[in-house]
């Protein structure tokens, strides 16, 4: 490794953005309903 690196033309990586018709929420979920919401998903062609 390395003692130093140059970072002077480094570049940024592509940043995403979130979709207009989205909000972003934190919530606590039972594992159970979490498995079953990503079991949804896969049948219905979404998430991952």
């Amino acid at each position: 490794m390395k003692k130093e690196y140059d970072f002077s033309q480094a570049k940024r990586g592509a940043i995403v953005p979130p979709k207009a018709d989205s909000t972003p929420i934190t919530i606590r979920l039972d594992n159970k309903i979490l498995d079953w919401l990503r079991e949804h998903a896969q049948v219905n062609g979404e998430g991952s």
